[in-house]
């Protein structure tokens, strides 16, 4: 039987990003996949936000993904598009990039810091005990770990192993979903009801091309055909285009769905293993991709034995309430998407108050993920939020606040006058950086706050602790986040 710290049963995006993460914090991780390669057919999910296009900046590789798509200024919610340029960050658009061109990106950054990725294995059956969960695969052998983390899907096999209630609403929508060559060129753009045509590469246009079709009724049994697929198109269009040669052809509903915990012991969820909805603002790989930043630094800390078990109780938390807002929006768009006339008119109400800068501004900040709060309690309103990513001033060069991220450490910012501080028992875990700063502390939505004497970054890039050094919360929040400490911290 081999042992490992960490199995990652599933080796899509949020189970790629964990494992970098738990890579970067020194643990022992292996990921089984049960596809054969990073290969995929299609182009499902078709975007990266504006957060999780920094959460890879954090990492210093988001240029990789960013030189392999396009830049579109603007999120997308309930059919019409909300601008992002004038928002509080680097990255103040949506990533146009297919899951399939993103997934090898991705999977490479994972090689290279030394993750075995096991493909072409499936998991058959666990099973914990209070030390440990074996992991049964389908090719006889048995892995052991101290925990498991399912990133594997909406019908995941650990979710259910575990025992953990996967609770929410049943579908009222079906759609067709195709990828296919057409001989007369289609009508692309978006269809009042949802759906429509686009073409796979969206920088040259031309085919191959993206279908998105609704279908009457929900809970099909028998899986869609191109001459189902043209008719659906007749009916949408008058039309069939000429449709041929389909890559694929699928459906999707909106189906959603949350787990009741994220932990059950040492089985942990995330991604679509912890959470299903309908793809409307495509939130679902980006917020599987942020749930994987928020888990890895903890994991990584609790198998190392720098924190205790109970710090893996904080993932669930602060990432099962952002689930839960994601299952909110996407059905609220959904309702906004039908076309009875009382639907109109609450769309149509919805259309015009997004069109005021402030719900414009609040609404993007939910969909793009730059207005995550977690709820770490009282004080400075960069608490438990984002980290701006400031120019800094150090001795040793200019450089900005996401660059101190790249090794996935948490960082205290001394920005006071004098310097001169000592992290004391902490001083192993903690990177301390003097330095000063240019340019103003603005949140996206909040707009400009107070800029504070010293923050504690976590290696997520979410403030642990903002204020003066010789705050007495400091050390608290120190131990609660990074382990145990004598609590004397000097100036």
């Amino acid at each position: 039987m081999t042992e490992h710290a960490v199995v990652i049963v599933g080796g899509g995006p949020t189970g790629l990003m964990l494992a970098a993460e738990l890579a970067l914090g020194g643990a022992d991780v292996v990921v089984v996949e049960r596809r054969a390669s990073q290969d995929l057919d299609g182009s499902r999910s078709g975007g990266l936000h504006a957060r999780t296009i920094e959460v890879l900046d954090q990492r210093g590789v988001a240029e990789r993904f960013v030189s392999a798509g396009q830049v579109h200024p603007f999120v997308g919610y309930a059919g019409t598009t909300l601008d992002l340029s004038d928002f509080p960050t680097r990255h103040p658009y949506l990533l146009a990039l297919w899951q399939r061109d993103f997934e090898p990106i991705l999977a490479g950054w994972v090689g290279e810091l030394g993750v075995r990725i096991r493909h072409g294995c499936e998991v058959e059956g666990l099973a914990q005990d209070e030390t440990g969960v074996d992991v049964q695969l389908s090719d006889g052998t048995t892995l052991r770990a101290r925990y498991v983390v399912g990133c594997d899907g909406g019908r995941s096999l650990v979710r259910k192993a575990a025992g953990i209630d996967f609770a929410g609403w049943d579908p009222t929508s079906s759609f067709l979903i195709a990828e296919v060559q057409m001989a007369v060129e289609p009508a692309v753009g978006r269809r009042p009801e949802g759906g429509g045509i686009g073409p796979v590469n969206r920088a040259e246009g031309g085919g191959p091309y993206g279908v998105v079709l609704l279908e009457e009724g929900v809970g099909h049994t028998t899986e869609p055909t191109l001459a189902y697929l043209r008719e659906a198109l007749i009916a949408a269009y008058g039309t069939d285009f000429g449709v041929h040669s389909p890559t694929w052809i699928s459906r999707f509903t909106d189906l959603t769905r949350q787990a009741a915990s994220y932990r059950q012991g040492r089985v942990l969820l995330a991604g679509d293993a912890a959470h299903v909805h309908g793809p409307q603002g495509g939130q679902g790989l980006n917020t599987g991709v942020q749930d994987a930043v928020n888990l890895g630094w903890k994991l990584a800390q609790v198998v190392a034995g720098t924190s205790p078990e109970h710090l893996l109780d904080t993932y669930h938390s602060e990432r099962h309430p952002v689930g839960a807002r994601v299952l909110q929006n996407t059905m609220a768009q959904v309702a906004l998407a039908r076309t009875d006339e009382r639907s109109r008119a609450l769309r149509d109400a919805v259309l015009e108050h997004l069109a005021v800068d402030e719900p414009r501004r609040r609404t993007a900040g939910m969909i793009s993920g730059l207005d995550i709060h977690y709820d770490l309690g009282e004080g400075h309103p960069l608490l438990g939020r984002r980290m701006p990513d400031l120019d800094l001033r150090t001795a040793e060069g200019p450089t900005r606040v996401f660059a101190l991220l790249h090794d996935a450490h948490p960082v205290l910012l001394d920005l006071g006058e004098p310097h001169g501080f000592d992290l004391g028992p902490w001083a192993d875990r903690v990177r301390r950086v003097e330095a000063g700063y240019d340019g103003a502390w603005e949140l996206p939505v909040l707009g400009e706050v107070e800029a504070p004497a010293a923050v504690l970054i976590r290696p997520d890039g979410h403030v642990a602790w903002a204020g003066d050094l010789t705050d007495p919360e400091l050390p608290r929040a120190l131990t609660r986040w990074f382990g145990a400490g004598d609590d004397r911290l000097t100036t």
